[in-house]
């Protein structure tokens, strides 16, 4: 495994297994949709807010210049993502 990220605000705080391959690993905070409360389609926009938020930090995690970014710093700029994007 090369990155693990975990979404679940829940589990952010517990120990995380000890994952194979040493990969670089952050929290991303979303909101959890099915949480959501209101009507159908208030439920599904937020499903749809989730969506465009995991989407948003792909997109900025497959911009990252991998080649030249040592483990730190990969690992900065990856929690980095979660916390603003």
């Amino acid at each position: 495994m090369d990155f693990v990220f975990t979404l679940c605000d829940d589990v952010a705080e517990l120990v995380c297994p000890i994952w194979p391959g040493q990969p670089v690993t952050a929290h991303w905070s979303v909101p959890d949709p099915s949480r959501a409360t209101g009507d159908e389609i208030e439920r599904a926009e937020a499903y749809r807010d989730t969506l465009r938020q995991l989407e948003r930090r792909i997109e900025l995690l497959t911009m990252l210049p991998f080649a030249s970014l040592d483990r730190l710093s990969l690992q900065g700029h990856v929690k980095a993502i979660g916390a603003h994007a």
